[in-house]
């Protein structure tokens, strides 16, 4: 598997999903042990010559001999899937009494012999070696399951090493020029960074082709993060002051992200970094671009938050672009809502896996673009939970 992955033209690996590609060597390398099939046996009678010889049972005068009579043989052939290479595997667990057998291309065949055979015998014999090969072959199921385990890591390892040094040798690994600057003396309610920010271009994942690979300016894992910290900090502003979002409808909560975020950043061109256009809430743009983008929602329910994503992925066109949904609830069951959003993200039709759980009310997903699943996207989902709006009382008249 590696020296597939080794030998694969450079373009197109780097143009390829690095998930999608090594969940597609995990598949291909995969081990899959021998099952055998009892149920389909066939049995093939004819005599054959048995030397007796050595039967105790007998009354020999000279053993030194062979001595041969006129016997029975049953040719069995027990059908089998699997890799035949598994029957040349000793697994971690064995047995002294191993099974024996001639292995064929799709049959593992035995015979069984004698001059006084019987049904029951026979029967009995069959039982036994069959119940022998399931037992070795269980145990070397057992230790398939933990190699087949850790080949998408492996196949994941080598991937990104050699899309390193694909990027190295390239020279794009620096230099792709878009930069972000922190603000001196940001407040350090939301979130605290020690040293001055900038956003550095991330290595793109890149499209299946053999085209010669182009460099789009991604943002950085690190400034993602620290993007995300500030936005989960809002959490504990919100706890602190309920009564001051009681009210507050989703373009003022967006309009507080805004101004939080821009107390962190400078922008090149402008004052703010983050801003809003069209339908799209919070974005960063690069040179014309989308390199992120959140989403401001209040929870309506599971139809609603999968046409958020919808709506999210519709806005990216960039490489592993990255995005927020950002989920305002105002339902008494904010557990309930977790596990809602939980539960109903793996059913997009462009879901690949969970990255990270941030934590109780955050997570990082990896989807696919809608039009290239190659074209791979982080999409960190945060749910907040905001005070419910008091309705005002209505006093009668008079009083």
């Amino acid at each position: 598997m590696v020296s597939a992955i080794e030998a694969m033209d450079g373009d197109e690996l780097l143009n390829t999903s690095t998930t999608d590609l090594a969940r597609y060597y995990a598949d291909q390398y995969a081990f899959e042990a021998p099952t055998i099939h009892p149920d389909d046996l066939v049995v093939d009678q004819r005599e054959t010559q048995i030397d007796v010889s050595h039967d105790r049972n007998r009354l020999i005068h000279d053993r030194s001999r062979p001595l041969y009579m006129t016997g029975t043989a049953l040719d069995v052939e027990i059908p089998y899937s699997g890799n035949k290479l598994g029957f040349d595997i000793q697994p971690t667990t064995w047995s002294t009494g191993k099974p024996r057998g001639t292995v064929a291309a799709n049959v593992i065949k035995f015979t069984i012999s004698g001059t006084d055979l019987t049904q029951d015998s026979v029967k009995s014999e069959i039982e036994r070696r069959t119940a022998g090969l399931n037992e070795h072959l269980e145990w070397l199921r057992n230790d398939a399951r933990g190699y087949n385990a850790g080949l998408e890591a492996l196949a994941t390892q080598t991937i990104e090493r050699r899309k390193e040094k694909l990027l190295k040798d390239k020279s794009l690994v620096t230099g792709l020029g878009f930069k972000m600057k922190q603000r001196p003396g940001a407040a350090e309610t939301y979130a605290a960074p020690q040293v001055r920010r900038k956003i550095r271009p991330a290595t793109p994942k890149p499209s299946a082709s053999r085209a010669p690979y182009k460099p789009e300016p991604t943002l950085s894992v690190e400034d993602y993060e620290h993007i995300l910290t500030v936005l989960e900090n809002m959490v504990s502003v919100m706890e602190q002051s309920p009564g001051a979002f009681r009210e507050i409808d989703e373009e003022s909560l967006r309009t507080h992200f805004l101004v939080q975020l821009n107390g962190h950043y400078f922008g090149d061109a402008s004052g703010e970094t983050f801003n809003y256009e069209g339908k799209t809430d919070i974005l960063i743009k690069a040179d014309g671009r989308n390199i992120f983008i959140g989403e401001c929602k209040f929870w309506t329910g599971e139809k609603a938050y999968l046409e958020a994503l919808d709506q999210v992925l519709s806005y990216l066109s960039w490489r592993d672009t990255k995005a927020a949904v950002l989920i305002f609830s105002r339902n008494k069951d904010f557990t309930g809502v977790l596990e809602k959003i939980y539960s109903s993200t793996p059913n997009h039709a462009n879901f690949k896996k969970l990255l990270k759980q941030r934590s109780e009310s955050s997570r990082t997903y990896l989807f696919g673009h809608k039009d290239d699943p190659n074209r791979e996207i982080s999409i960190t989902v945060q749910a907040y939970n905001v005070p419910e709006r008091i309705e005002p009382r209505i006093r009668p008249l008079g009083r």
